[in-house]
């Protein structure tokens, strides 16, 4: 994620339209690291949300309030008496640091006016919310930093404020060509990442889109460059940060499906695979980016123990698998016990008692065989051996090949279960995926008086010609869309030889265009084990021609004569409901 100096530029440009001149009317503190400052001004009441947490550290406008603690924490204290009713008088980033001023404008005790400020760093682990006065002397912050815990910095009461500069980074916003030029050639690196460690508030996602803008290989060392092409990088470098001079920020969320992937406050081109979200405002982004990341985070600790489940019977199944078909390949020599036991009933007549072995012509490939023999036995004796050698392989194999396919058809439903906790974005889908695996008797059932309600459904598509295509998300899903929802003329779509989801088209009894089609095939491509591959082979058929699987688990099919289609799986373009 790319909470960089540019998207905080775009912060402090909107925090400044939003709040300017405002009145601090409340301030709390919901969390021990966190503050929540609602604010009055022109426009109406205004949240400010402020987060110095080592692992999510935030700032941003929300309409969202937090329940407080009762006993408000000495920093809030603190910061009632001293700018409570407090007027801001401007947000500022120093250069393109990940540093927001608030500066504040209040009344002391003697109703003099002052100014006080209040900074908020996001740095990552050390991230901090310093509250300073008039001077830049700290008063207090709501992380306290000894000089056992950082060597660069004290962040206490009465030390002075200042911000460290332990990269000597210089300002993007401010280089010339020659410092340009110089800082990237004497780094041995990749050109991107000589970029982001030489310039303060890039990110190596910022520095990725540079290079590209520049159609340069993000990858080879900048001494590489020649001075042509050098003279290229600084000019493309400075049209990208005359944007944040100027203002033009075109905040986007990019996911890949519903996935969100990265955000960021200038248009990220090399990311053209991923569907971008625009947003006006960059608070609304945040809020949006860090609430689904939170839920694919919540879904993906919940489904914890069913992947567990899964998995450990997959690795289970597949050592079976293993160990039978070894067992299968014995058996391939059968047929020649068959043989041998033919071959002494026609030749063994004339053998002297206590022979060896038998050399014999073949008669089914016309060659000379020698066949070992016991010599404590009769030649009928050594020919009935070989004939219950063969019967017994026979019958070994005959038991394999039956449960080789059970096995398979195991493994092959539990990868389609993997793929299902894949795909499952709510907690919703997990209940419907539980409930099967509880069916199957992969997970026990507790008895409970209350029944589970199953309110998942499947994913739905309109197509660009405006038809609408269903994709479910589990086996259950999979099964109502095929044999429920699809009608005899509708089409299904399913990724060719891997794990994946059904895709009904409802055609409504007309010719689709080739445009659906390939939307669809997308889809099927998107939403299998085979997602993000160029390539992706998929077989679709009119629904009329798939059948059900006597006996077999939920969403397993057959079908014969279908069509088949190569495409990728990039799904940015199709519409979801």
């Amino acid at each position: 994620m790319a909470f960089d100096g540019i998207t905080v530029a775009n912060l402090v440009q909107e925090l400044n339209a939003s709040l300017n001149g405002g009145r601090i009317y409340k301030i709390a503190q919901p969390e021990s690291d966190e503050l929540l400052l609602t604010i009055k001004t022109p426009a109406g009441q205004k949240r400010l949300l402020i987060s110095a947490s080592a692992s999510l550290p935030l700032i941003y406008l929300t309409a969202d309030n937090k329940p407080s603690p009762m006993n408000a924490p000495n920093f809030c204290m603190l910061l009632r008496k001293h700018i409570s009713n407090g007027r801001i008088i401007s947000i500022s980033q120093p250069k393109l640091e990940r540093i927001i001023s608030i500066e504040i404008e209040h009344l002391d005790e003697l109703g003099d006016l002052c100014r006080k400020y209040l900074i908020v760093e996001i740095m990552g682990k050390h991230s901090n919310i310093i509250f300073c006065d008039t001077n830049q002397r700290i008063i207090d912050s709501i992380k306290h930093v000894s000089s056992q815990m950082s060597s660069v910095r004290e962040v206490l009461p009465g030390r002075t404020y200042f911000i460290p500069d332990t990269m000597e980074k210089s300002d993007p916003l401010t280089v010339s060509e020659a410092v340009f030029s110089e800082l990237l050639i004497r780094k041995p690196m990749s050109l991107s990442k000589a970029i982001y460690t030489s310039f303060t508030g890039i990110s190596p996602v910022a520095a990725e889109e540079i290079c590209h803008l520049s159609g340069l290989d993000s990858s080879i060392p900048a001494s590489e460059l020649s001075s042509d092409l050098m003279l290229h990088l600084y000019k493309q470098f400075r049209i990208y940060f005359d944007q944040v001079t100027e203002g033009a920020f075109k905040p986007c969320i990019y996911t890949d499906g519903k996935e969100p992937k990265e955000f960021s406050s200038l248009p990220l081109t090399h990311f053209a695979a991923l569907q971008a979200i625009p947003y006006d405002s960059v608070s609304a982004l945040l809020q949006d980016y860090y609430s689904m990341k939170n839920t694919l985070t919540r879904i993906r600790q919940k489904s914890a123990d069913l992947r567990h489940v899964v998995q450990t019977s997959l690795e289970r199944n597949r050592k079976k698998y293993e160990l039978q078909s070894k067992q299968l390949r014995d058996t391939e020599g059968r047929d020649k016990f068959k043989v041998y036991g033919e071959l002494i009933h026609t030749y063994g007549y004339h053998l002297p008692e206590g022979s060896k072995k038998l050399e014999a012509l073949n008669y089914y490939t016309n060659e000379m065989v020698t066949i070992p023999l016991d010599p404590a036995k009769t030649p009928q004796e050594n020919a009935q051996r070989y004939f219950e050698k063969y019967n017994k392989q026979k019958r070994t194999f005959e038991a394999l090949s039956t449960l080789i396919q059970e096995t398979q058809d195991e493994i092959t439903y539990l990868e389609s279960i993997s793929n299902a906790l894949d795909i499952a974005l709510e907690e919703d889908d997990l209940i419907q995926i539980k409930e099967e695996l509880m069916e199957t008797g992969y997970v026990k059932r507790k008895f409970s008086k209350k029944k589970v309600k199953i309110t998942s459904k499947p994913f739905h598509y309109i197509s660009s010609d405006g038809y609408d295509i269903f994709v479910g998300k589990n086996n259950y899903q999979n099964e109502e869309l095929t044999f429920q929802v699809a009608t005899g003329n509708d089409w299904w779509f399913h990724a060719k030889g891997c794990p994946g989801s059904h895709v009904i088209v409802k055609a409504n009894n007309e010719e689709l265009p080739d445009r659906t089609f390939e939307e669809a095939g997308r889809l099927a491509a998107f939403y299998s084990k085979n997602r993000g591959n160029d390539k992706v082979e998929i077989d679709y058929i009119q629904k009329k021609h798939i059948k059900k699987v006597k006996s077999a688990k939920p969403g397993f099919v057959i079908y014969h004569t279908n069509y088949s289609l190569v495409i990728d799986s990039d799904i940015s373009g199709i519409r979801q409901i």
